[in-house]
């Protein structure tokens, strides 16, 4: 067996059991009982030490050092191998083990604070992570990722972006957002709110019917709930979560097909990649990319909300939205509201933006975690116009610091950047897409993306994807005009 054989093979078993680690967190948030929570993180701090030392180990260099490619696709996959030795060779087994150890502790202690408003309950959990991750990214940023912690820890979340780079897209993209919300709530349109209750039995059954019209397998796949909804899994085992509120079922909706856009992501990956560097999304950038053009330019666009609209009215009794396009503009109702995941296309990025800044000096030392609710109340009220009203709607919304995801939430913002180019590409591939949308067929849509974005998983760079599958280099300038035309259309501009 060859060099390259034998690291391909070990690699495998890698993967795999990456897969089962997943599988754990998985199971952490859908199914666990809550006072296995301690239990479980002696687990994952146990498991990531392994997969630690299978990523570190001195054959993985010796290997390396003597494998030939016999194509691109090999080549791709030793600069994957290497990058990870790279990286994980600059943190120490007991730190790896200790983050997934306290991080798995702490997504319970955030759930915990989150359901009672109770910050000083989660101070203590969030310092402890904030110095972990403070430590790898300092380890990562002396082992040449990135020239700060902060762009270290980016780096792991979307390989090759930096805190400058990000900051000066933001930075080109705030005076156009800024215009658009204050041309929209200055107006003289008020779409209506959406009214009443709406029972969690048929709202999980929309959302799944949904989740089937975006392309989900559900051979391979499975919906439960939980409090903050992920995607979990890849190839013939990706699974999908939601959360249901009675008052507000496009909670629970959007949160699904934001959750399948992911997951048929992972689906759609070539099986030939299954279990190699490549077997999965190539970034969170583009992962994202995949959730939001199916949440916003598929799912809250006209076509595919007149036929959600007729399946709302057939689901539930005393629907009181009248006609397709009212609840076309309800669907794309413009509001400052506190909650991230449930905000409208235009303010979204604004709320990535507050976030990037505040972890930027979590991260960087400048600001301390016993601060920073009142730097988020303080932003927020600057950026929002609302004084937050409690923590639930404040720091403790998102889970992503809990379980150290520092330098995560750019990638959203750049998920929607590529999204608004593969949408530009996609309408011009697909003319009859509308139509499509109009009967509840996405299928078009998802197996373009599956052919263009999906089946390559990593094989290629980041921008690289974006680029092959639109034919132009990924700009803010699609999404910024696609949000002008559509609210502008909406609010009468």
């Amino acid at each position: 067996m060859t060099a390259f054989a034998e690291l391909m093979a070990f690699t495998r078993e890698t993967e795999a059991l990456a897969q089962v680690a997943g599988r754990l967190g998985w199971d952490q948030e859908v199914m666990m009982p809550r006072g296995a929570a301690e239990q479980r993180s002696e687990e994952a701090g146990v498991v990531e030490g392994l997969l630690h030392a299978r990523r570190t180990g001195p054959w993985i260099a010796d290997w390396l050092a003597q494998a030939q490619a016999k194509d691109a696709s090999g080549q791709r996959a030793l600069n994957l191998i290497a990058r990870t030795f790279k990286r994980e060779a600059c943190i120490s087994v007991q730190l790896a083990s200790e983050i997934a150890r306290v991080t798995s502790m702490a997504h319970g202690i955030w759930a915990d604070a989150r359901a009672n408003d109770d910050v000083a309950r989660f101070l203590p959990t969030l310092e402890q992570v904030l110095r972990l991750k403070r430590e790898e990214g300092q380890a990562l940023s002396a082992g040449g990722f990135g020239i700060d912690a902060y762009d270290a820890l980016l780096d792991g979340h979307e390989p090759g972006a930096t805190a400058a780079v990000m900051g000066a897209m933001f930075a080109r993209m705030r005076p156009r957002l800024v215009a658009l919300r204050e041309r929209v709530l200055g107006g003289h349109v008020r779409p209506a709110a959406l009214q009443g209750q709406y029972p969690a039995a048929a709202q999980l059954a929309l959302a799944r019917e949904v989740a089937g019209a975006l392309g989900y397998d559900w051979t391979r796949g499975r919906l439960d709930l939980a409090v903050h909804p992920f995607s979990s899994g890849s190839g013939n085992d990706v699974r999908i979560t939601t959360r249901v509120v009675e008052s507000d079922p496009f909670n629970c909706l959007y949160s699904t097909i934001h959750e399948t856009g992911h997951a048929c992501y992972e689906q759609g990956i070539d099986p030939q990649y299954r279990f190699t560097p490549m077997g999965h999304g190539v970034s969170m950038g583009v992962h994202e990319s995949q959730s939001r053009i199916c949440e916003n330019q598929l799912g809250r666009s006209r076509a595919f909300t007149a036929w959600l609209w007729g399946r709302m009215d057939k689901q539930f009794a005393n629907f009181e939205v009248r006609s397709p396009d009212d609840f076309y503009a309800t669907v794309n109702r413009v509001q400052a509201g506190f909650i991230r995941t449930e905000s409208d296309e235009v303010h979204y990025n604004l709320h990535v933006m507050l976030r990037f800044d505040l972890e930027r000096a979590l991260v960087g030392g400048t600001l301390a975690a016993r601060d920073l609710e009142q730097a988020w109340n303080q932003r927020f009220a600057h950026d929002f116009g609302l004084p937050v009203d409690k923590p639930s709607h404040g720091m403790l919304q998102d889970v992503h610091w809990s379980i150290g995801l520092f330098g995560y939430f750019p990638t959203y913002t750049l998920g929607n950047v590529y999204a608004g180019c593969l949408h530009q590409a996609l309408r011009k591939a697909l003319p009859t897409l509308d139509q499509n949308l109009a009967t509840g067929q996405a299928q078009p849509a998802t197996d373009w993306l599956r052919e263009n974005v999906h089946s390559s998983g990593a094989l290629y760079r980041p921008a690289e994807v974006i680029t092959r599958a639109c034919g132009f280099s990924p700009t803010e300038v699609p999404l910024l005009d696609y949000l002008d035309a559509k609210f502008g259309e909406i609010y009468r501009l």
